[in-house]
């Protein structure tokens, strides 16, 4: 999940036109006027049927090779008869979108579809955790809260080396999903390797049906108000709302807003929970989608709720991702909180999800995220004010040093 999204004019952090089609469209025309003797054809008039909506592209490159091998395929391979033509198109787009090299570029057939938008859409069967690519390595973003995957004990930064004994070297960010996903009360094996660690780590994992969560809020007894955002889905500025009306009620003036673990979501959620804080004008984020073209600008709509008085402290750490990253850079470049904690995972692209057929979509890398003093966020991620790590040995004794430096921060006040 973990990825930017612009799904039906909204985007979301946590999408194609007809030029995913090209290979086919050209590759018809190849096809009608070659003649290779093979046993077996392609059905030329059916495939055709299927992109025929779709404008020509002007291309250079040659198809005929194409075509060869899948003729070849036809005749020699011993699996050709077990898929059929849709299928093999499904393929061929597949490895269009994978040449991008960017493991955030995926075509989902129909099965692959509906398992994405049903994670989109906040509940499926799966184990619970985030899992997005850095240097090049599957890396669990973050496990949910209560989830499976939470409570075996896996944690963000985590390698991915095998899925149920199977490498996931070159394996792309949505394959992994799509292993990890399965029947729920079904167990995937998840072999792991931690950084600062020099030995793997082996999880079973039981799949059950995964309700992300969104929003937990406390008073503490020393006055200080704590929002913890699991997630921004689509009613998190709603649920974001309601909590910023408790703090009201509160009347404290002290605040953190807890980003650890939270692997993004929906844009506008942190566009508008950001707005709420900052004055009316000014800029969250920026839009960068190269190639010249200009930088579109993400502006707070207020109304700013707070003043100067208002005391904010943001905790971040490797598992704040994506929509987390914008608001919390939003928030320090802007100086309205001081963020505590660690670097945080540096998930920065957004993708745009544009339906195909009424059951496959292509999810494509368009532009990259840059906060307002213009920081790309997938290069370097966020640098925390004040660093504080959490180790295992924090978790085993049940204590949170990025907590208590957060309130520690507030109480000097």
């Amino acid at each position: 999940m973990s990825d930017i999204i612009k799904l039906n004019k909204k985007k979301i952090l946590k999408g194609v036109g007809f030029g995913i089609l090209f290979l086919l469209i050209i590759a018809g025309s190849f096809g009608l006027g070659i003649h290779i003797g093979y046993s077996r054809r392609l059905d030329i008039e059916k495939i055709a049927s299927i992109i025929n909506k779709e404008p020509q592209v002007e291309t250079t490159a040659d198809f005929s090779s194409f075509w060869k091998v899948w003729n070849t395929l036809n005749e020699k391979s011993i699996y050709a008869k077990k898929i059929n033509d849709q299928e093999r198109v499904w393929g061929a787009i597949s490895g269009l979108a994978s040449s991008m090299g960017d493991p955030y570029t995926v075509f989902f057939p129909p099965k692959e579809n509906k398992s994405f938008n049903e994670e989109i859409a906040g509940s499926f069967v799966g184990i619970g955790a985030e899992i997005g690519m850095k240097d090049k390595i599957l890396t669990i973003i973050s496990p949910l809260k209560d989830t499976p995957a939470w409570k075996v004990g896996l944690k963000a930064g985590d390698k991915i080396i095998k899925i149920d004994d199977i490498t996931t070297l070159d394996m792309t960010v949505d394959k992994a999903i799509e292993m990890i996903h399965g029947k729920s009360g079904t167990i995937v094996k998840l072999l792991v390797l931690r950084p600062g660690e020099s030995e793997t780590r082996e999880f079973s994992i039981t799949r059950d049906t995964i309700q992300i969560p969104t929003i937990d809020t406390e008073l503490r007894p020393d006055g200080i108000f704590v929002i913890k955002l699991y997630s921004f889905s689509e009613n998190s500025d709603k649920l974001f709302k309601d909590a910023i009306i408790k703090f009201i009620d509160s009347k404290s003036s002290k605040l953190i807003l807890d980003l650890r673990g939270n692997p993004g979501g929906y844009l506008e959620s942190a566009v508008n929970i950001g707005s709420w804080f900052i004055d009316e004008g000014k800029t969250i984020l920026i839009e960068d989608s190269g190639n010249g073209n200009k930088q579109k600008i993400y502006r707070s709509h207020g109304p700013r709720l707070f003043n100067n008085n208002l005391s904010f402290i943001v905790l971040v750490d490797g598992g704040s991702a994506s929509a987390a990253e914008i608001l919390a850079g939003a928030l320090k470049e802007n100086n309205i909180a001081t963020l505590v904690g660690e670097k945080t995972f540096g998930k920065g692209s957004v993708q745009e999800l544009i339906k195909i057929t009424d059951d496959t979509s292509l999810k494509v890398t368009v532009a990259n995220w840059l906060t307002p003093n213009g920081v790309s966020i997938s290069l370097q991620g966020l640098e925390p004010d004040v660093k504080i790590p959490f180790t295992q040995k924090d978790a085993d004794a049940k204590q949170d040093p990025q907590m208590d430096k957060a309130v520690e921060i507030l109480k000097a006040k």
